[in-house]
């Protein structure tokens, strides 16, 4: 198994202390916490993009740029580039540059995106968000693999004989992944296209997101590839390690109470009702080592994920107590995992 960390840079008030960061301070927070990945032994660190609103992400080739500079070995994601608000052509410059910068750490994970207020920003409907990111991401795809590309299509000019600078660092270019959340036509964009898959594997029970991740590998198995060959990632919404699975339960509740009181978890109707049918069913790993151990292994035998995301953030939580569960995650759980599940990924 394989493991990342990633971030949507949001800068919202602790929901339980009510303090709030500058920017600036909050930029740097990002930073030092993607050398502590680092150092804690993470195989990748991830920035999503969000526009508008709480999050201040607008831009991870820029941040991501920054973080080559101060980190050496772990791999660099965007998780995710909302593809369908953007031109190709820029995404394959901005991030070939990132990718020559930090000497081939870089994969791109793409998705369409669902807010409102972000598509408005850039002066879209929501009515064709699926069909604009299929169709960059066809043409995302060869810019990064082809040179003199020719291309027509419907949301922006057409291309003739066209190479984008630079060129990736590899010459097979840079490896992409297509997040999935909520929708078969991102696991059918990437089964077609022979591509890895990430869930994000959030808000939902372990049901919805096993689902997506079946019809994949049935797609996969469609167009003539080999199951076997599938490659997913999942990400896990929230992650607080105690030695005691009481002192996990009773220090995890207020961190419970304040989510399900946020934006996002109201945007996303949750089905939980209580901290007990969270834990349940949800993708948030709370609980002793063991507990969280036995709960990864359930998700791991419905998905076969061979990369996992988790946040090294849990707002809410003071940071010396979310060091604490983090390092006992590094020390008392991430070893048994990596030995249990093998990974393909970045080998």
């Amino acid at each position: 198994m394989k493991f990342c960390t990633y971030t949507l840079i949001d800068n919202s008030p602790d929901p339980i202390s009510g303090e709030q960061l500058t920017t600036h301070d909050r930029f740097q927070h990002v930073v030092r916490q993607a050398q502590w990945a680092e150092e804690l032994g993470f195989d990748g660190y991830g920035v999503g993009e969000r526009h508008a609103q709480r999050f201040i992400s607008s831009s991870p080739p820029v941040v991501l740029a920054y973080l080559a500079a101060v980190t050496s070995r772990i791999r660099l994601l965007t998780t995710v580039t909302v593809l369908s608000l953007l031109d190709p052509v820029r995404v394959a410059e901005d991030y070939a540059t990132l990718d020559q910068l930090s000497g081939g750490r870089l994969d791109i994970i793409i998705g369409k995106g669902n807010d409102p207020e972000q598509n408005a920003l850039f002066g879209y409907d929501l009515d064709g968000q699926w069909d604009r990111n299929r169709e960059k991401y066809e043409l995302l795809r060869r810019l990064l693999r082809e040179t003199g590309v020719s291309w027509s299509g419907q949301y922006r000019p057409e291309l003739v004989d066209a190479t984008t600078q630079p060129r990736p660092f590899r010459p097979d270019g840079i490896p992409l992944w297509h997040g999935s959340a909520s929708s078969e036509e991102s696991t059918e964009l990437a089964a077609r296209f022979g591509d890895p898959l990430f869930s994000a594997n959030g808000f939902h029970p372990l049901a919805k997101y096993a689902g997506l991740i079946r019809h994949y590998r049935e797609r996969w198995e469609a167009y003539g590839r080999d199951p076997a060959d599938a490659v997913v990632g999942a990400g896990f919404n929230g992650l607080y390690v105690r030695k005691s699975s009481q002192d996990a339960l009773d220090g995890y509740r207020p961190i419970f109470d304040a989510f399900m009181d946020s934006p996002g978890a109201r945007h996303n109707q949750l089905p939980f009702k209580t901290l007990e049918d969270f834990l349940e069913q949800g993708s948030v790993l709370v609980g002793s080592p063991e507990q969280v151990i036995d709960k990864f292994g359930r998700y791991q035998e419905a998905f076969g994920h061979e990369l996992s995301g988790v946040s090294l953030e849990v707002p809410g939580l003071p940071e010396a107590e979310n060091r604490a569960s983090v390092e006992t995650f590094v020390t008392d759980v991430m070893p048994v995992l990596r030995s249990s599940y093998p990974s393909r990924v970045w080998n």
